[in-house]
């Protein structure tokens, strides 16, 4: 029959909600998108703006408000410090963690990163400032600390691609996170040279989380180690469908 093909519904009972970090923007997320939607899942990427935590927080709740069922929330990065604020939302049945910030009550990713630094990252050093208060790395550092392990044309693209991040949305503290509440995974970059993976593995344990590390992983291990994050974010999904 001709015209245009109607879609199936997704096999899956349970959403992924996918939460970016900062100096970047949802289509990071498109290999791990692509792999759950092969898979029969329903995913939303969310598009948050990076001009403070709280228009941040604004649009990962605006797009779980538009969700039907249970959703299992995916944050990287900075995306960390999000979904552990909207994760205490009652659609959200799971979380979980890439290379990302799982605070503590009261904690801030600018305060978490400064006990954890990682010597053999330059990424303080070539962090710049706007004038009005956003950050950015020059590109080279981009390509060495963030993106170590994607394909050189990537790197590159990414790093004159950047989406300049408000510094006031690294010291908002927070408040009750959902991960006391709920189940988490984490997964650790084990060569992440923006986050400390000591800091990371220190997260995963704290929250109980199921965790895995990938080894020689940089800070972008989702788009590097797509296949590896979507069996992790699979796991949560099983238990978020049948979670009451």
């Amino acid at each position: 029959m001709n015209g245009i093909p109607v879609s199936s519904p997704p096999k899956h009972k349970s959403t992924i909600v996918l939460v970016h970090g900062a100096w970047t923007n949802g289509s990071g997320w498109r290999s791990v998108h692509d792999r759950l939607i092969e898979k029969g899942y329903s995913v939303s990427v969310v598009q948050q703006p990076l001009t403070s935590f709280e228009a941040d927080v604004a649009a990962v709740a605006r797009v779980l408000a538009m969700q039907a069922g249970p959703v299992v929330l995916v944050g990287h990065c900075y995306g960390g410090a999000v979904i552990t604020r909207v994760g205490n939302d009652p659609k959200v049945r799971a979380l979980v963690y890439i290379a990302a910030h799982a605070l503590e009550e009261g904690e801030t990713p600018l305060g978490n990163d400064r006990k954890f630094v990682d010597p053999a990252s330059h990424a303080g050093m070539d962090v710049r400032t706007t004038p009005d208060g956003f950050l950015y790395f020059e590109p080279s550092a981009y390509i060495e600390d963030y993106a170590a392990d994607l394909d050189s044309a990537t790197a590159h693209f990414q790093a004159h691609a950047q989406a300049l991040t408000a510094l006031g949305a690294f010291a908002v503290p927070a408040t009750h996170p959902a991960w006391k509440d709920k189940p988490s995974w984490y997964m650790v970059a084990g060569a992440d040279r923006i986050l400390s993976p000591d800091l990371e593995r220190m997260y995963g344990r704290r929250a109980r989380s199921t965790m895995v590390e990938i080894a020689g992983a940089s800070h972008a291990v989702h788009q590097s180690h797509p296949q590896e994050v979507v069996a992790l974010i699979e796991q949560a999904a099983a238990t978020a469908a049948i979670a009451p």
